[in-house]
């Protein structure tokens, strides 16, 4: 089964803090675009008082103020998010890493404890976006990569991804592998279990509509120019 369908995100406003949460229906994720120079001075402002101790200390390990404000930027917009459906201060969202499906380990997929909530965030450059679902949810964003990556790269995929990139113009080989990688992300961030799982085991497809895995839909979401995005969720 495939869909041509592509999620259009929301856009966080400007305020940061001046939108209306739209609630996600089953199996259906909602999902909200932050451009972080938009809202970086705004998110700037709020993270004393947003976020917790363990955020913080990830804002400080980062060398460069971009990646610094990538984090900070799309964690407040998180917890904001998140606050406005589960009717609580941001700053009191009860973050937790569920079991690897892998391992067992806690370092598994994101969660809000004892929410019904599902969320995934996934930022690069200067744009995040943010899922949100009644049902397990994984999405990923990234910036078109360069020819050379995806001929180093494109024998880590599915071999039926990897023999329809040897057949693609080089001009459109950038955008078919980020279709492919970014739809593969979202599916295993969706598990919880990230690129703990040879990411040559799922076929997804690089073409224009992604090949749903079982017990998935997966989604390409629309993304400015220069980025690719997709999305994983769970059925009920």
């Amino acid at each position: 089964m495939t869909t041509t369908v592509t999620y259009e995100p929301h856009e966080l406003p400007t305020t940061l803090t001046g939108f209306t949460p739209q609630q996600p229906k089953p199996a259906t994720p909602t999902l909200w675009l932050v451009d972080i120079e938009r809202h970086r001075e705004a998110a700037a402002r709020l993270a004393p008082d947003l976020l917790d101790a363990h955020e913080h200390e990830r804002v400080t390990r980062f060398f460069h103020d971009q990646d610094r404000d990538l984090y900070r930027t799309s964690h407040v917009a998180l917890r904001l998010l998140l606050a406005a459906h589960l009717a609580l201060p941001p700053a009191e969202i009860p973050f937790t890493r569920l079991p690897c499906p892998g391992c067992g380990d806690p370092h598994g997929r994101p969660a809000v404890t004892g929410a019904a909530v599902h969320h995934s965030l996934s930022h690069t450059g200067g744009l995040a976006v943010i899922a949100l679902a009644t049902t397990p949810v994984g999405v990923d964003v990234e910036r078109l990569p360069s020819i050379d990556t995806v001929t180093t790269t494109a024998r880590s995929l599915h071999p039926r991804e990897t023999t329809e990139l040897a057949a693609t113009p080089p001009a459109e080989a950038p955008a078919a592998f980020a279709r492919a990688w970014t739809r593969k992300e979202a599916y295993l961030k969706g598990l919880g279990i990230g690129l703990g799982r040879d990411p040559s085991l799922d076929y997804v497809g690089t073409g224009p509509a992604p090949t749903a895995l079982p017990g998935w839909t997966i989604t390409d979401v629309h993304v400015p120019t220069g980025y690719t995005a997709a999305v994983a969720v769970a059925h009920p």
